[in-house]
């Protein structure tokens, strides 16, 4: 009789805790009748899995495709467990990205904050995030035009690129082709990874400190993207822990740094250390960050450039006749200077069209602080907004032949942030470093096109999970315009 009594206690348990988890899903649709209208999907998982499955990156996906048909460009969804609007309107998205911390908030998953720390700026808010903004921004004018800068990037464009030139040559014994394959987004990490620390820590890519950063940095990366479950040997198990010794190298080198005779190498970090307003641990903190945004979007930046200049001979060669240009009054030896920089008008045009076509980042995090009301719609308190930026740089309303790769649509427009144009963000959670990813990818570009002829190998495309990455690596074949004899 116990025995029956005690299942029938625990039947009744289960079927109460079903009910309230059906009752606290669909709750939110019967309190705020007036939100945008859509759907809420099953109870728990909502519509998150729909939402985040996989598809090429200069598309929007079939979720966004078949909500926005269904719905209209602003609707209601269930996404990450939370009740929530989705935008993809380029009126809406301006709205909530110039109200930030006062209509609106960053609100970033819980397990985001595990891996990138309490003091990323990524998720700090208010005051905190202001200043930390602040710094990034100083540090970013002070470094986008200086000439040592300028020289490191050029430094490392030349020693990557000029590794591939035997790798060719050894590749032409073997195939008639004359080229060699390489893994394109391998490289332009290599790249993006060697300027950034050099930046951010003063080191070098030989040094045994910076292979050591790269490895614990590559499996922090893994984890960012990974299901968050903190289970030992999991990927995100594994980036929390990468975290923590790279947050243990970065206070070595601080501590090495603050030591009597120590010389200043005129580096982001010793600009840090000279602030008294920042503890250590938003200091290790900010070169993380530092290093998570050099790394990841610039290089994505450079094998977005690549893949669709791969694509579009007509495009490429007015690339390379400007950058002939540029070189044609220049010596041979002679390095890049920001004149030159500012030179490269159809290269920026390029690389905006690469950002719009390859959405880097597809959409943002933000939470209503209050409930909302703009034009025919309500965002009630506490419900998840997600502005997505890629719906609107593939709005065909706002951009002709949208899925089109044009360079030429950015002739006599401005190159800055607009409504229709945030590859970076908006308002005050604009990336800092925007600038520098441009001129990284566009010194780059100028010795690969100067130097090489290259292929896309196989159909490799850009896919969003929503993260961006190429399934394959971008996989390039290679060919030396002028090979040495």
């Amino acid at each position: 009789m116990m025995a029956g009594e005690l299942a029938l206690a625990a039947l009744a348990i289960l079927l109460a805790s079903l009910l309230a988890l059906v009752l606290s899903h669909f709750l939110p649709l019967l309190l705020k009748p007036k939100a945008p209208r859509g759907s809420f999907g099953w109870p728990l998982v909502g519509e998150t899995l729909r939402f985040l499955a996989p598809h090429a990156s200069n598309t929007l996906g079939g979720f966004l495709e078949d909500h926005c048909a269904r719905y209209g460009r602003v609707f209601k969804s269930h996404l990450f467990c939370t009740p929530t609007v989705v935008s993809c309107d380029q009126d809406l998205n301006h709205f909530i990205l110039q109200n930030e911390e006062r209509l609106f908030q960053c609100s970033y998953p819980r397990p985001i904050h595990g891996i990138l720390g309490k003091s990323s700026m990524l998720v700090v808010l208010g005051e905190d995030h202001k200043r930390l903004r602040n710094l990034a921004l100083a540090l970013v004018t002070s470094t986008k035009l200086k000439p040592s800068y300028l020289g490191d990037i050029e430094k490392i464009a030349l020693h990557v690129v000029g590794s591939w030139r035997q790798q060719a040559a050894e590749g032409s014994k073997e195939d008639s082709g004359g080229g060699r394959v390489v893994a394109f987004c391998e490289e332009a990490r290599k790249f993006a990874f060697s300027v950034i620390v050099k930046q951010v820590l003063g080191l070098s890519p030989e040094e045994p400190v910076t292979a050591r950063i790269l490895e614990d940095f590559l499996a922090f990366m893994k984890g960012l993207i990974s299901f968050p479950l903190y289970i030992p040997g999991t990927p995100y198990a594994k980036a929390v822990q990468a975290r923590e010794r790279i947050s243990s190298t970065v206070k070595g080198i601080i501590e090495e740094r603050r030591s009597p005779g120590s010389c200043k190498k005129g580096d982001f970090l010793d600009v840090l250390l000279s602030s008294n307003e920042l503890s250590d641990e938003e200091k290790v903190s900010f070169v993380l960050d530092s290093l998570l945004g050099g790394y990841e979007t610039t290089s994505l930046l450079i094998s977005m450039v690549v893949y669709f200049l791969g694509q579009s001979a007509d495009d490429l060669d007015l690339v390379k006749r400007e950058h002939d240009s540029i070189r044609s009054n220049k010596g041979k030896e002679e390095s890049l200077t920001s004149e030159d920089y500012k030179k490269m008008e159809y290269t920026q045009h390029v690389i905006n069209e690469a950002l719009r076509c390859g959405n880097i980042v597809k959409f943002v995090h933000r939470k209503a602080l209050k409930d909302v009301r703009y034009k025919e719609y309500l965002i009630p308190s506490g419900w998840k907004v997600l502005p997505v930026f890629s719906a609107v740089h593939l709005n065909p309303s706002l951009h002709g032949n949208a899925h089109h790769f044009q360079p030429c649509r950015w002739e006599g427009s401005s190159q800055g942030t607009s409504k229709r144009f945030t590859p970076f963000g908006g308002g005050p959670r604009l990336c800092p470093g925007s600038e520098l990813a441009k001129v990284e990818a566009a010194f780059f570009l100028h010795h690969l096109v100067l130097n090489y002829r290259w292929r896309i190998e196989g159909d490799d495309i850009p896919m969003a999970y929503p993260y961006v990455e190429f399934q394959r690596g971008l996989p390039v074949e290679i060919e030396p315009i002028c090979p040495e004899t």
